[in-house]
């Protein structure tokens, strides 16, 4: 028997812990002891029924999870390997990591870096791991710490503030847009540089504006967005890989075909193998372990279903780390 966060429909949403026994658990060749998961935005979209993320019912949730294989037919994992998940559909079509046993597809899986615990896999999970995709897009486009500002939008989220650590550490002048003011300490122990009032993107602007970004990564999507192609320089890129804000781009072509601007296009969930190691890589290269614990609160299960609602609210900053163990 294991405990995990079940949402069901039938036919009216509910979300609650409950106990499942291994019968619960569906195909795949690799049996995990999941010690932590996390919330990620999609999480509590999902946990609130506040977007179609789940696409087969009930559905245990959690897209992302770190744990240890205590079972395996494939040959790329045995007994004992200490792996991490992210995406790949669990939480949405595939049973997810919200639970303390899962059971998942071998070429889902890659192996935990060393230099991060399960419970730091999970600090940086889903958001983190985007953050540093995105990263990995601004230095394919050739944009270097000494070509100017880079924009972070979203910046006390969970890709945001993994996105400021991350550039800000790799040399970057940082600015974190933030409708949060009183988080700028926070921000700036993460490494920005400066602050700006997120309002100052999230309303309809020009369709060409001062050019100010030499990139941008942003979590926001709709007028934001827009906002931050229209201010970044000739030939720089904007990494787009959220949409808090909305899923609409009511933008024009004038960025990109006046400026050179390109969009450089985020998804974490179907990544190719090698991109995923690569991030991972990474991570554990420049990503300082000390600020995870910077960004980083605890909760155990029981509690995600409140801090589902918080994170809707804007009411969370940095990440939460699910307890799935005692």
């Amino acid at each position: 028997m294991f405990n995990a966060l079940i949402l069901d429909k039938s036919p009216e949403f509910g979300a609650s812990v409950r106990e499942l026994d291994d019968s619960y658990l569906p195909e795949g060749d690799v049996m995990i002891d999941v010690e932590y998961s996390t919330l990620n935005y999609k999480d509590a979209l999902a946990i609130t029924n506040s977007a179609p993320v789940v696409r087969k019912w009930p559905m245990v949730a959690g897209i992302d999870g770190s744990g240890t294989v205590v079972a395996s037919s494939s040959p790329r994992w045995k007994p004992g390997d200490e792996v991490v998940l992210n995406g790949f559909g669990a939480g949405e079509a595939h049973q997810g990591c919200l639970a303390q046993k899962a059971r998942v597809k071998s070429e889902w899986l890659i192996r935990r870096p060393s230099r991060f615990t399960a419970r730091q896999a999970m600090a940086i999970g889903t958001a983190g791991y985007t953050a540093m995709l995105c990263v990995l897009a601004l230095e394919r486009h050739g944009v270097k710490a000494e070509d100017g500002e880079v924009l972070v939008t979203g910046a006390t989220g969970g890709v945001g503030s993994t996105a400021v650590a991350l550039l800000s550490a790799l040399g970057y002048r940082v600015v974190a847009a933030t409708g949060k003011a009183s988080e700028a300490p926070y921000l700036r122990l993460l490494g920005a540089a400066s602050i700006m009032d997120r309002a100052e993107l999230a309303a309809p602007g020009k369709p060409l504006q001062d050019e100010r970004w030499a990139a941008a990564v942003d979590a926001v999507g709709s007028h934001t967005l827009v906002n931050a192609c229209a201010q970044t320089r000739y030939g720089g890129v904007v990494a787009a890989c959220g949409l808090a804000q909305g899923l609409d781009f009511p933008a024009t072509v004038l960025p990109f075909i006046l400026r050179g601007v390109s969009l450089a296009g985020i998804d974490s969930v179907m990544a190719p193998l090698a991109l995923r190691e690569q991030a991972w890589a990474r991570l554990a290269r420049d990503l300082d372990p000390v600020k995870l614990d910077v960004i980083t609160t605890e909760v155990p299960l029981t509690e995600v279903i409140d801090e589902a609602r918080q994170l809707m609210d804007g009411k969370v900053k940095g990440r939460i780390v699910v307890r799935l163990r005692v």
